[in-house]
């Protein structure tokens, strides 16, 4: 008899936990669709710093999230809960960004600075972005801040981008590509800032 209670205590003990992540399982959605950011090609210019460092990229909280964000218009988030973006956002608009800006930058060595490589930079460009999803015009709306610190000889340089592409399809994988196109300008942006 004292065994059979202890093999129900033990059978209870493990059933709980089972059951919780059995019942969390059927809350979260099946197989989520990833998307990722695709950089775009630009304009080559063979002027331009010999080394540039892309900071970290500065992401409003909203957007700091797994899920995409449809909408942040009429005071509420149209988040996608089943569709994720395919690594954290901040990390691939930095990556995206410094493969444009080495695209278009021929003469430059492009790097991000949570890469492996370490350098004494002529230039370090810093983006914050403070919007970045739909609006009910059915257009993407970028909202960003880009400071650029020279060295040799020291200057500085700031602009706000607000940037606005047509969503080619009412979809998130029209989103996605009107946030690519988008940043594809920030980049032709950045590159203008960056000429001599």
């Amino acid at each position: 008899m004292k065994a059979m209670l202890l093999g129900r205590r033990r059978f209870a003990v493990l059933t709980v936990p089972l059951a919780a992540g059995a019942a969390a399982a059927a809350c979260s959605s099946p197989d989520p669709r990833y998307y990722s950011i695709v950089a775009r090609s630009g304009p080559a210019l063979p002027a331009g710093p010999k080394v540039v460092r892309v900071k970290d990229i500065g992401l409003a909280s909203y957007l700091d999230r797994r899920e995409i964000v449809r909408s942040s218009e009429g005071y509420r988030l149209d988040i996608m809960a089943n569709d994720w973006w395919g690594e954290p956002l901040a990390s691939m608009l930095n990556r995206v960004l410094v493969l444009e800006l080495s695209q278009r930058l021929t003469g430059s060595s492009v790097y991000g600075e949570s890469g492996a490589i370490n350098v004494d930079e002529n230039a370090t460009v810093g983006v914050n972005i403070q919007r970045l999803d739909g609006d009910k015009a059915g257009a993407l709306i970028l909202i960003a801040q880009v400071a650029i610190d020279f060295n040799r000889p020291r200057r500085t340089a700031a602009r706000n981008f607000n940037i606005s592409r047509p969503l080619a399809t009412p979809d998130i994988a029209g989103l996605v590509a009107a946030i690519s196109d988008a940043i594809g300008e920030l980049a032709d942006g950045i590159v203008g800032m960056l000429q001599p």
